[in-house]
């Protein structure tokens, strides 16, 4: 192995390990410039995909539209929740989710038009390509937060949305900076040799 591929690979192996999840309550305000964001859909584009499918969809809001989204999503939750089931705690949290983040994106999974290609490959796609923006992040250092709460799931959102029957919401992606350290190794909580079985 060559000294450049080794530094390559080190570097590689950084941005994984040091990949954290901070949430937008540790988000600082701080706005992000739309042409790095739009570098991490160019690393996201380069997933793997069956078929060149190609599944993946991204809706950005930037700027005020974040905060008119987590409006929208709030009211979403109560036009949708039984009376006895809504909570105002709920209801805040999602109206003030976004206000110290920069973007906020909702990543889907847009079925391809083969019916060849099980969902699950697109499903998995699309992750890989969610994958690639986290790590992009973190190698640029903005804070990202992949939540799936609130109505992100619900048939509504999917409705809201305008998304196809066959789409699938993957969840809503918060990106900003943070005072926190984004660098750091984290934890597991099992040991690998748990999870690999040497055939």
């Amino acid at each position: 192995m060559s000294t450049t591929t080794t530094d390559q690979a080190s570097i590689l192996k950084d941005i994984i390990l040091t990949r954290r999840t901070i949430k937008p309550a540790s988000m600082n305000g701080k706005k992000i410039e739309d042409t790095q964001v739009q570098q991490l859909f160019e690393l996201a584009d380069w997933a793997p995909t069956h078929g060149l499918t190609e599944p993946w969809y991204f809706m950005v809001y930037a700027g005020e539209k974040v905060q008119e989204f987590c409006l929208a999503h709030a009211e979403l939750y109560k036009a949708n929740a039984q009376p006895e089931q809504f909570v105002p705690g709920t209801y805040d949290k999602l109206k003030s989710m976004g206000d110290l983040a920069s973007h906020l994106v909702v990543m889907a999974m847009k079925r391809g038009a083969n019916p060849k290609i099980p969902a699950l490959e697109e499903l998995a796609a699309t992750s890989c390509a969610i994958e690639n923006i986290l790590l992009g992040a973190s190698s640029m250092g903005i804070a990202a937060y992949w939540g799936t709460g609130g109505m992100a799931l619900k048939p509504a959102m999917k409705e809201y949305l305008k998304l196809g029957e066959e789409d699938q919401i993957m969840g809503f992606l918060y990106l900003g900076y943070s005072d926190e350290p984004i660098h750091k190794v984290g934890r597991r909580t099992r040991p690998l040799s748990e999870k690999v079985q040497w055939m």
